[in-house]
């Protein structure tokens, strides 16, 4: 049975949480403890960790931070009794699936949870229909599906979840624009309106790894007054 790591401190939504998480048929393992939650997670296998904000020994923005630095493509859904756009947006920027505001209902957590699990397991076939390589080479540029690794002219590159999965879509669909709107709810979610700005910056940091010369991209162009391509096939020379 899979397992989703809870890392709350509030025993009241652990427990709650327990009582239901069956129904999805999968296990929960709870902790309470923002530097011991870092540890499970980082040692284990977990289909999902669900991070709260606001935690004794390390709060979850850090440990966000540190998961995506180790874990690149682990799911994070955040908690917090927040309501700042700015929580919501350092969550995101710092790779958070999702994100939720206590006081929650135990339903939409777990529509939440159950529209993360499909999100990952149908990435590919939501998006990408017929068109499933389990490798796309543009130029220098090779992205290994299966491995979900990146290569640029030979050299390994280190690409977050959310980057590989943006990257992934531009180079399967070479010369489609797409506007920030479209990006945001085909990577992040429908939930994520209003974010656009979002996009821009996980943009500047897939440049700042897989071109050249960021400020001359050659493969993640931009369409002014739409939004992003990947540049059309005939402009890539191997």
């Amino acid at each position: 049975m899979e397992k989703i790591l809870l890392i709350e401190d509030d025993p009241d939504i652990a427990a709650l949480l327990d009582i239901h998480i069956g129904d999805l048929g999968v296990e929960l393992e709870s902790v309470g403890d923002g530097r011991e939650g870092l540890r499970k997670a980082l040692d284990n296998e977990y289909e999902m960790v669900i991070l709260d904000v606001m935690l004794p020994g390390m709060d979850g923005l850090e440990i966000c931070r540190n998961i995506r630095e180790k874990k690149k493509t682990m799911p994070i859904l955040m908690l917090t009794a927040k309501s700042e756009e700015l929580d919501k947006v350092l969550g995101l920027e710092l790779g958070a699936d999702d994100y939720m505001t206590k006081p929650f209902s135990i339903r939409e957590l777990l529509a939440r949870i159950k529209s993360i699990r499909r999100r990952i397991s149908s990435i590919k076939q939501d998006q990408y229909p017929n068109k499933q390589p389990s490798v796309v080479e543009h130029g220098g540029l090779i992205i290994d599906l299966d491995k979900r690794k990146v290569q640029v002219d030979g050299q390994r590159v280190e690409c977050t979840a959310k980057e590989f999965e943006l990257l992934t879509l531009f180079a399967l669909n070479p010369g489609k624009a797409y506007s920030r709107e479209e990006l945001l709810n085909l990577v992040w979610g429908y939930q994520f309106g209003g974010y656009e700005h979002t996009v821009n910056s996980h943009i500047n940091r897939l440049r700042s790894k897989i071109e050249r010369d960021p400020a001359n991209p050659i493969y993640i162009k931009t369409v002014w007054g739409v939004g992003y391509k990947f540049a059309e096939l005939e402009e890539l020379v191997p």
